[in-house]
């Protein structure tokens, strides 16, 4: 699920991103444009049984990610703005800002 907020204070959108309900997940990571696919640069937290980050990114631009679970599981947000084909295995989510 994503949600996003604007602020007339600062030139960013705060995207939440949270891990679907239906992914069972011991470790989660988010990977995507904004961190060159680092799996391990923007871990998910777990709050109160759901797996979820913020972050502040430029408004006015389009971003692709993934879900990375337990080392080893992809997967997609059933809530994107929608899916553009990768070169490996299928679609990537997009958050557009």
């Amino acid at each position: 699920m994503l949600t996003k907020k604007f602020f007339k204070s600062k030139p960013t959108c705060q995207v939440t991103f949270e891990l679907p309900k239906n992914i069972e997940a011991k470790q989660a990571a988010l990977a995507g444009d904004f961190n060159n696919w680092d799996t391990g640069a923007t871990p998910l937290k777990k709050m109160k049984g759901i797996w979820k980050v913020n972050l502040e990114l430029e408004p006015g631009r389009e971003y692709q990610f993934r879900y990375f679970v337990n080392g080893s599981e992809w997967h997609n947000d059933e809530a994107a703005d929608k899916y553009v084909p990768n070169n490996v295995d299928g679609d990537n989510s997009v958050v557009v800002t």
